[in-house]
């Protein structure tokens, strides 16, 4: 398997950490995965879901969202909290777009990477991500999302602390891995607030003409199996896949020490490739 790692440098932009995996015996379409919130594109299992992807005649793409809160030197914990403070969803959308055209362009003359076909696949609030990208970026074929969340607005404030959020400018998450105190700057919801039409998820869903394969836990207490079964209220003709006994992350965890996935997450690169293989035109 060849493997790539790449910094993509951006004129006043934060760099994006981004690597590459992909069998070079024949024309593999695209897949790019977005990591979820608090993490990153190393995050347990991620790798050997993406060489198992990769494996199945896929040239499989994880990054880092610009400012997840790692650094080039250590992209695995969150040195830079004022990065992650200063994130927001549009910042992501952009970092995704900003991904979708090194791809094409670095690869638009290697004959073993279809840059005309692009999938994308998005974990928890990445789910979000990749559905909005989706219906706005007509290179994206088709599109996948893990344990995805259904609705930004409900996350961008949480009810009667918004007024001392504005007024502190701050408020903060604990990471209970890291023991890490993360913030939260208010921009993040002012910038929601500004881009509110744009980042209306279900409005995105229901534009949505590609085919979309929405995959859940039934054990996920993170975010409810509600969401994707709203999701797939949204967009019938997609195809929801319950993971029976699967949790947030599929019975995965951070560090993942084994060389196998779980049975859960091994479930949902069976269908994530089936149906890759099924929708392919």
């Amino acid at each position: 398997m060849i493997f790539i790692e790449h910094i993509l440098e951006r004129p006043n932009k934060k760099p994006i950490l981004i690597d590459l995996r992909h069998n070079e015996s024949e024309t593999q379409p695209i897949v790019i995965f977005c990591h979820g919130y608090k993490g990153y594109k190393d995050w347990g299992a991620w790798n050997l879901m993406a060489d198992a992807i990769a494996n199945a005649g896929f040239c499989v793409i994880k990054f880092n969202f610009s400012h997840n809160g790692g650094t080039m030197e250590n992209p695995i914990d969150f040195p830079d909290l004022e990065a992650f403070g200063n994130n927001n969803y549009t910042k992501e959308l952009e970092d995704l777009h900003g991904v979708v055209d090194w791809v094409q362009n670095e690869f638009k003359h290697d004959n073993h990477i279809d840059v005309s076909q692009i999938s994308t696949i998005g974990h928890s609030r990445g789910g979000g991500i990749v559905l909005l990208h989706a219906s706005e970026d007509s290179r994206i074929k088709r599109v996948i999302t893990l344990a995805s969340v259904c609705n930004f607005g409900k996350r961008s404030s949480t009810i009667g602390d918004l007024e001392r959020w504005q007024k502190d400018g701050v408020k903060y998450v604990r990471n209970g891995r890291t023991n890490q105190d993360m913030p939260h700057y208010f921009q993040f919801y002012e910038d929601f607030k500004a881009n509110e039409e744009r980042l209306h998820i279900e409005s995105a869903v229901k534009r949505l003409t590609i085919p979309t394969l929405i995959i859940h836990g039934n054990k996920d207490t993170s975010i409810s199996m509600d969401e994707a079964l709203n999701l797939y209220e949204w967009k019938p003709d997609s195809k929801l896949v319950i993971i029976e006994n699967a949790d947030h992350v599929f019975n995965t965890k951070q560090p993942w020490e084994s060389d196998d996935l779980s049975p859960e997450l091994k479930t949902v690169c069976e269908e994530i490739t089936h149906f890759l293989k099924q929708s392919e035109v």
